[in-house]
């Protein structure tokens, strides 16, 4: 069987190799990003799997990359982690069905359990 595939998209790039490594580790096939933007470049429409996506970034916010991925029809489930737990923040995200929130260092478990959710929820696993 295939390892499902989960997305790292985060400009700091500790976080984004910690939870590369994390995902790695418990059997899911994790691909990093340091950007929306190079996130863009190589996303397919009909790509399978689950986001984890930092809300705050240089290029494009967490949630407006969520909405570029609505608009291109790419339909994955997102999972957004922020250092910043602000709620106008956090309210648009799960205004977007965003699949969970976490702020920052995020609980490795609860993490994983959202994943594992997010991926049934949406028939990526």
């Amino acid at each position: 069987m295939r390892a499902a595939r989960v997305y790292v998209i985060d400009d700091d790039s500790s976080a984004r190799k910690g939870l590369a490594r994390l995902l790695r580790t418990a059997g899911y096939d994790a691909r990093a990003f340091a950007s929306a933007t190079e996130f863009l470049a190589q996303i397919e429409t009909h790509a399978a799997g689950c986001i984890i996506l930092d809300a705050r970034m240089p290029d494009l916010s967490g949630p407006e990359l969520h909405a570029e991925l609505n608009a291109r029809d790419v339909h994955l489930p997102v999972i957004f982690v922020t250092a910043d737990d602000d709620p106008a923040t956090k309210r648009k995200a799960l205004d977007m069905k965003a699949a969970g929130f976490f702020r920052k260092p995020v609980d490795a478990t609860a993490l994983l359990d959202a994943i594992e959710w997010a991926l049934k929820s949406h028939g990526g696993a």
